[in-house]
């Protein structure tokens, strides 16, 4: 089976906890996820909101020093992917595709200029808050949200002529809304599920996601539990509605995968990353056919970031 996950916080807790990669207890490692060829997987590092400043961009170095580390341990099964030539590598490799990536602009510390340092380190794709307020801008939690900060415009900027994407999950409605103000091209959601079917501000209203599959982007459909369902007892069968409601939205060539694995609490039916094989069958069992399986598995994030 061919796999792209769009969101995972594993690389952070390797470094927290001295974890290997390769073989672990978390949701994710690079032995059980080697029953997918090809996979790619995005390995982000989450700012947790009482980290800012220096502290922030410290954190994030430090994140980035551990999965090189873990490249480097594991170069014969991990590819961290910087340009085009290392996308076509991993694939031919059989090695995992490990996509760099930002939960929390607050990652830059207050400068702009960072964004340059993020280019050089491969990172793909920066969520601009997580849930509170940050230099960019107010995240999903905030009382009364305010969109892009003057400084948030400026990073906005850099992240698109850097041709770095930008993920607007986390992000408050007023700032969601600036950056499909501002921003020219394509822009993604790398972990979110429906509003429509759970009420949580996290997730996308169904105007949000048409802007997102208007204008070129994905959507990470999540497995977090409380995400997926208000009483926050979720199965496997209640990622498939969120799918299902995104695809009655046309979202064929919008809808991925963002699994947040050990970033949260998976729904019964599913233990980690060797789960992600059950919901495809469920998908396949409900006659979905097999291109749109693939393309919501694999296709259209392969895209997206290839395209960048």
């Amino acid at each position: 089976m061919n796999y792209f996950d769009l969101h995972c916080d594993t690389i952070a807790e390797c470094w927290k906890q001295g974890k290997d990669l390769w073989d672990n207890d978390l949701h994710l490692c690079l032995k059980r996820g080697a029953a997918y060829h090809p996979w790619f997987q995005c390995f982000a590092v989450w700012i947790p909101d009482e980290l800012r400043g220096e502290e922030a961009y410290r954190y994030y170095e430090a994140v980035y020093r551990e999965l090189l580390r873990q490249e480097q341990l594991h170069s014969d099964k991990l590819k961290i992917c910087r340009c085009a030539s290392d996308f076509q590598e991993a694939q031919q490799s059989g090695k995992c595709g490990a996509l760099f990536t930002v939960e929390g602009g607050a990652a830059l510390g207050g400068k702009v200029e960072r964004v340059a340092r993020l280019k050089a380190c491969g990172v793909k794709a920066v969520t601009l808050t997580w849930n509170a307020s940050c230099e960019i801008g107010d995240g999903a939690e905030v009382v009364h949200p305010k969109g892009l900060t003057p400084f948030g415009r400026e990073v906005v900027r850099e992240l698109e002529r850097n041709r770095i994407a930008v993920d607007v999950s986390h992000a408050s409605e007023p700032l969601f809304w600036d950056v499909a103000e501002q921003i020219k091209g394509p822009f993604l959601a790398t972990h979110s599920d429906s509003r429509k079917l759970c009420g949580s501000l996290r997730n996308l209203t169904d105007e949000q996601f048409c802007t997102i599959r208007d204008r070129g982007g994905v959507v990470g459909v999540t497995f977090v539990r409380r995400f997926l369902d208000d009483s926050w007892q979720a199965g496997i069968e209640d990622v498939m509605r969120h799918i299902e409601h995104f695809l009655a939205l046309g979202g064929e060539n919008t809808v991925a995968i963002g699994g947040d694995f050990d970033g949260t609490d998976l729904p019964d039916g599913m233990t980690g990353v060797e789960s992600v094989e059950a919901l495809a069958e469920c998908l396949l069992r409900h006659n979905y056919p097999e291109t749109l399986v693939q393309a919501i598995f694999f296709d259209n994030a392969y895209r997206f970031f290839t395209s960048l």
